[in-house]
């Protein structure tokens, strides 16, 4: 089968942020999005505490503190802070968003969705496609 253009783009962002994931320094799970929009990435981000905190995303009991910011949050928060928009655009990321993400996702008018992992939980992503955004799993 031969892949079209779109899906071999696909593949090198999300290999992409596969990549950015490993900056987070959460021990438990490492996550990365980057935001595309006309073939430029404008965006991105990893799992981790918010900007001035220390980098452990785990308590002393191995889970993961309430405040620690989710890939797709950190990507979404760093364009809102720039001068692009992410109106329009693709969000690539290593893990399906969940729920609170995929409410960000929508307010920011992302029409796109491309990730790898499925998160345990699917209500972001049954909210994404509700929405109309496009969601695509590859592996």
């Amino acid at each position: 089968m031969i892949d079209t253009k779109q899906e071999l783009l696909d593949r090198r962002y999300l290999d992409m942020a596969k990549i950015w994931a490993e900056n987070s320094y959460c021990k438990r799970r490492k996550v990365g999005a980057l935001l595309v929009k006309d073939k430029m990435i404008i965006s991105d981000g990893y799992n981790g505490t918010p900007s001035g905190f220390e980098n452990n995303c785990e308590d002393e009991n191995d889970k993961t503190k309430a405040y620690v910011l989710h890939a797709e949050a950190n990507a979404i928060t760093k364009v809102a802070k720039s001068n692009n928009s992410s109106d329009g655009s693709t969000l690539y990321v290593t893990s399906s968003p969940c729920l609170e993400c995929a409410k960000l996702i929508i307010q920011a008018g992302i029409n796109r969705v491309v990730f790898t992992e499925k998160y345990r939980l699917e209500d972001g992503l049954r909210l994404l496609e509700r929405a109309g955004i496009e969601v695509i799993h590859s592996d």
